[in-house]
């Protein structure tokens, strides 16, 4: 392999990146864009049509996708998105095909992001390596000998959607980035002259931002919020260490960036929920590629897909 460009893309519940690089990881431009919900899955694929055309038509040799939630990888269909309406069914990997007129791989962008870690992040030199996103949703990807896990098509970890009791609820309902936007607006509804409403004032959605900053100013809702959400988070985790029992879990996501007092919190509770076999629990770090986590996991499954031509 020579200087080939390859293209990632991400495509998430908040965020569009698309990214260029070569096969070592090296991200050499980047776009991001915020994802308008209201535009729909059409919004996207414009913005990313536009990138395509304008920057890289011509002069890259793959392209790899991350996309937020579960992909046929075989047909290169999106099953659906939990998100943004409009891309059930979608043909990406053809239709972007045509536009790029190069070869597309698409896969789920936590199995991606996994992939990037694993490979150029704090997973590397480490197997298995289980890769959990905390963002828009909650999601998984396994890496077992530099390879994604698949199971059947559509194969993902769906570790957001585990059952954290028989109510129904599920693990993303307590631990995504929306799920703490949720508990922001319930606290400011009751203490508008709080806080984290002082702190959220403006903020339109994404709320979770704030919980730091909260947290740091000794806020006591901040403080449950955090404490309430780390304590799902590591019982949900148990749940995928006692099947994996990977060496390391990477903590990625927007709610990742709280940083070592995410990781801290999480590793302490964590032994409680474990079988005694399984303690001392696996490393739990946080990911070093933090939100270049997809964009450079997609550009080496671009890169393994031009190999394997």
């Amino acid at each position: 392999m020579k200087n080939e460009l390859f293209v990632g893309i991400e495509i998430g519940g908040t965020k569009l990146q698309i990214v260029s690089g070569n096969a070592n990881g090296q991200v050499l431009s980047s776009h991001r864009f915020e994802v308008i919900t209201a535009e729909g899955a059409t919004g996207i694929q414009n913005r990313i049509e536009a990138v395509i055309q304008e920057s890289y038509k011509g002069r890259i040799a793959a392209v790899g996708i991350g996309f937020g939630g579960p992909v046929n990888r075989i047909t290169g269909q999106i099953a659906t998105s939990f998100h943004v309406e409009g891309w059930s069914g979608f043909p990406i990997k053809d239709w972007l095909e045509v536009i790029s007129g190069c070869p597309v791989a698409v896969d789920n962008d936590a199995n991606v992001a996994a992939l990037g870690e694993a490979t150029f992040g704090a997973g590397k030199g480490l197997n298995p390596v289980l890769y959990v996103t905390l963002g828009s949703g909650v999601g998984a990807g396994l890496i077992i000998d530099d390879q994604i896990y698949h199971g059947i098509t559509p194969g993902e970890l769906e570790i957001g959607h585990l059952k954290m009791d028989k109510s129904g609820a599920i693990f993303e309902s307590r631990c995504s980035g929306w799920a703490v936007d949720g508990k922001i607006r319930e606290v400011i509804s009751m203490q508008p002259a709080g806080k984290l409403a002082k702190l959220a004032a403006g903020q339109h959605r994404g709320e979770a931002v704030v919980l730091k900053a909260a947290m740091d100013a000794n806020d006591p809702a901040a403080i449950d919020i955090f404490n309430e959400t780390m304590d799902d988070l590591a019982f949900g985790l148990s749940h995928a260490i006692h099947l994996l029992h990977p060496e390391v879990v990477v903590l990625g996501g927007g709610l990742s960036l709280i940083g070592q007092e995410l990781r801290n919190a999480v590793a302490e509770k964590l032994p409680s929920y474990l079988m005694k076999a399984f303690v001392p629990p696996p490393v739990i770090t946080l990911s070093s590629l933090k939100e270049q986590a997809v964009p450079v996991g997609s550009i080496i499954l671009a890169s393994q897909l031009f190999n394997q031509r």
